[in-house]
C-alpha cells in the first residue's frame, strides 16, 4: 500500500493546504513544487512526496475573505432560481454591521468567486457563510468535512401549536436523533432537544437538503421556523438579520 499514488491536486487539498481548485491554479502557475522539482498537472504523487508551494500562493490566500451573513426570509442561498434574489446580492457597504471588529475594508474585488459554504433555505434564517477560501468550503461542506452546524426549530405537531413539548412522543424524539433515512440513506445521529416548549435546538454534522425539515415531516412535526445559530466554532451572536461581517484572522470554524 505504500507505493499508492494520487492526483497532486487531491494531495495537496487532503493536506489543508488549499482546495483541489486552487491547487490546479497554483501548479499552472509555477507556484508547487515536489521533492524539489516543479510541479505538473495532473501529476500522481506519494503520500511520502514533499510538497512545498512559494510564498505568492501564501499569499493569495492570504487576501481572500469570508464573509458571516445573518440571512433573511426570501433569499436563496446560491445562484438566483424562480426568480428569487441570491443571499450574495446583500454583501454591499450599506449592510456590513456597524460593529464589525474586522479592520477589513470591502472591495468589489471580494465578491468575486464568493460563494455560500452550506446552503440556507429561502424560508430559513440566519448564520450563511460565504467565502473565497477554497479550504474553508472543504471544511463545511467537504465529504469528509464533520464541523457541528446548530440549529433553533420551531414547531408544531398536528394542531398543537404550544406546548408542543408535553404532545410529542418521546419515542419520537429518539428517532430524531437517531433512526432516520433520506434518499435511502441512514442519517448520521443528531443532537436534538427542547429549547423551550415549542422550539427544538439541533445539531448536524451533515446537510442534506432540507434535511431537518424532512426529518421533522417524518415524525409528524411541521417547521414553522428555522434559524441556524452557529457553524463550528462560530456563532451567529449578535449579527443583525440582513447584515454581514467578515471572518476574524483568529476565528476558526
Amino acid at each position: 500500500m505504500d507505493n499508492a499514488t494520487q492526483r497532486l491536486n487531491k494531495r495537496m487539498a487532503e493536506l489543508g493546504l488549499c482546495s483541489r481548485r486552487e491547487a490546479d491554479d497554483w501548479i499552472a502557475r509555477g507556484w508547487v513544487r515536489v521533492n524539489g522539482q516543479p510541479a505538473s498537472m495532473g501529476m500522481q504523487v506519494s503520500a511520502q512526496a514533499r510538497i512545498t508551494v512559494e510564498r505568492q500562493a501564501q499569499q493569495q490566500q492570504a487576501e481572500r475573505v469570508t464573509i458571516l451573513l445573518n440571512k433573511p426570509v426570501g433569499y436563496v442561498s446560491g445562484q438566483a432560481e424562480d426568480g428569487h434574489t441570491p443571499a450574495i446580492t446583500l454583501i454591499q457597504p450599506r449592510n456590513h454591521w456597524r460593529d464589525d471588529p474586522s479592520r477589513t475594508r470591502f472591495s468589489a474585488g471580494q465578491l468575486r468567486g464568493l460563494a455560500p459554504a452550506g446552503r440556507l433555505d429561502i424560508d430559513s434564517v440566519g448564520l450563511l457563510v460565504l467565502t473565497q477560501d477554497g479550504r474553508i468550503a472543504r471544511q463545511l461542506i467537504g465529504e469528509d468535512g464533520h464541523t457541528e452546524k446548530e440549529y433553533l426549530v420551531r414547531v408544531h405537531y398536528g394542531m398543537t401549536q404550544t406546548d408542543v413539548q408535553r404532545a410529542f412522543p418521546p419515542d419520537q424524539l429518539a428517532r430524531l436523533r437517531h433512526g432516520l433515512s433520506l434518499d435511502g440513506q441512514a442519517l448520521k445521529p443528531a443532537r436534538v432537544d427542547w429549547q423551550n416548549p415549542e422550539q427544538l435546538r439541533f445539531v448536524l454534522t451533515e446537510g442534506k437538503k432540507r434535511q431537518i425539515r424532512r426529518m421533522c415531516e417524518q415524525v409528524g412535526l411541521h417547521v414553522v421556523g428555522l434559524k441556524r445559530v452557529r457553524m463550528g466554532r462560530v456563532a451567529l451572536g449578535n449579527l443583525p438579520v440582513g447584515q454581514w461581517r467578515y471572518l476574524a484572522p483568529h476565528e476558526k470554524f
